[in-house]
């Protein structure tokens, strides 16, 4: 890739090289999207599974299965169409987040582009785990929402709604689990120090409390809890191992200072 003096790229070859990695990332995500059409009934039986069983309600001939229901002649297909891509954008997101990383990569140093390579293999299983905790809270989260229904009445819930609900979840806890690969990944490279990291813890831990208020599936305090702990002990983690990595790379500083 060209650089003018001092390391620095062209505004055009900036350009290109977001150009790239967006290419890139769609063409990941279509391929993705191609697994969700693919496994489509088993991917729509399992998220509908907090609400109702939509394989018992076919094997029973059922007309119907909970409160959730499709409209209009095209919503079958635009709803296959909306598990697809949304299946591709949650399954891939450790896939297109390193071409969010590697388009900064190239202003890194040889052995700091060797060091990213972590965060690849960091934020796969981050990002399941994440995902895997909001899908759990799912059932919780919609037990508390239905709990607001009067009882003299009852609701009727469109899928696509209850689709955007649930992916929304799913794709919230997995991104929010990310934050220490992130954190690691710009100490490693070393963008920020673990003093830098943990210093404003306070002003972390608000952040983190007002990220989970904003964004959790329902405003109970068990749900927000059960993404904000998680999130403030994986912030805590991810600082006190910067701590140890800065400590690691002062020594060794020191020891090829005195060779």
């Amino acid at each position: 890739m060209t650089t003018t003096s001092g390391g620095r790229m062209p505004l055009l070859d900036h350009l290109r090289e977001f150009r790239k990695r967006v290419l890139r990332s769609s063409i990941i995500i279509l391929l993705g999207s191609g697994l969700g059409w693919a496994f489509y009934n088993p991917i729509i039986n399992k998220l509908a599974l907090p609400v109702c069983d939509l394989g018992a309600a076919k094997a029973a001939k059922a007309t119907h299965c909970g409160s959730l229901y499709i409209s209009g002649v095209l919503g079958p297909l635009n709803l296959q169409i909306k598990v697809a891509l949304l299946t591709g954008l949650i399954l891939t997101a450790p896939l297109w987040l390193y071409q969010f990383w590697a388009f900064i990569a190239p202003g890194l140093h040889k052995k700091e582009k060797k060091r990213s390579i972590l965060f690849f293999m960091s934020a796969t299983p981050f990002f399941a785990i994440g995902a895997t905790l909001g899908y759990i809270v799912l059932p919780v989260a919609i037990k508390v929402l239905f709990g607001f229904t009067p009882s003299s009445l009852s609701n009727l819930v469109k899928f696509d709604d209850y689709l955007d609900f649930v992916l929304r979840v799913i794709l919230i806890f997995g991104l929010a689990f990310e934050l220490p690969v992130f954190l690691l990944a710009l100490n490693l490279v070393g963008i920020l120090s673990g003093k830098a990291i943990l210093g404003p813890w306070r002003l972390w831990v608000f952040g983190i409390a007002f990220f989970t208020a904003a964004f959790s599936p329902t405003g109970d305090p068990l749900t927000m809890a059960l993404l904000a702990v998680p999130l403030c002990a994986l912030y805590f983690m991810a600082g006190g191992i910067s701590l140890l990595v800065d400590r690691k790379r002062a020594k060794r500083a020191a020891a090829e200072e005195l060779l």
